[in-house]
């Protein structure tokens, strides 16, 4: 049953983070003006189908989220876990589709997260006897 729970919860990161990629990509392929908050250009950014995409992802990490958080994740533990997997995710994606550069203190903050992460999922399930 761990492992279920594990595959939906790293499931539930990678939309977490792609929800992210997507809404920035929508600010892309905007072909509006971003700083016209009018009708119309409010409807185009809902209706751009990066941006329906995105919300979307955020909607199934949630839901995802949800789920394995009732089956036993602790939240003090599952949410560490959570974001900083993401916000890895978001940075080396961001790096690969948007040439964003990253430097070697990011790099360095990659590697102390990880090594975080991995401390913490150590004990992420509650422990009932």
């Amino acid at each position: 049953m761990q492992v279920q729970i594990l595959l939906v919860f790293c499931i539930a990161v990678f939309f977490n983070a792609l929800a992210n990629i997507l809404m920035k990509t929508s600010s892309l392929h905007d072909s509006t003006n971003p700083v016209e908050a009018n009708a119309t250009g409010i409807i185009a950014t809902v209706f751009n189908p990066y941006f329906m995409a995105g919300l979307a992802s955020f909607g199934l990490a949630l839901l995802g989220y949800r789920f394995v958080l009732g089956k036993g994740l602790k939240l003090s533990l599952a949410y560490p876990v959570f974001t900083s997997s993401g916000f890895i995710i978001v940075l080396i994606a961001s790096a690969i589709f948007f040439k964003e550069r990253l430097n070697w203190t990011q790099w360095i903050g990659i590697l102390f997260i990880l090594i975080g992460v991995w401390l913490t999922a150590l004990q992420m399930f509650d422990v009932e006897s």
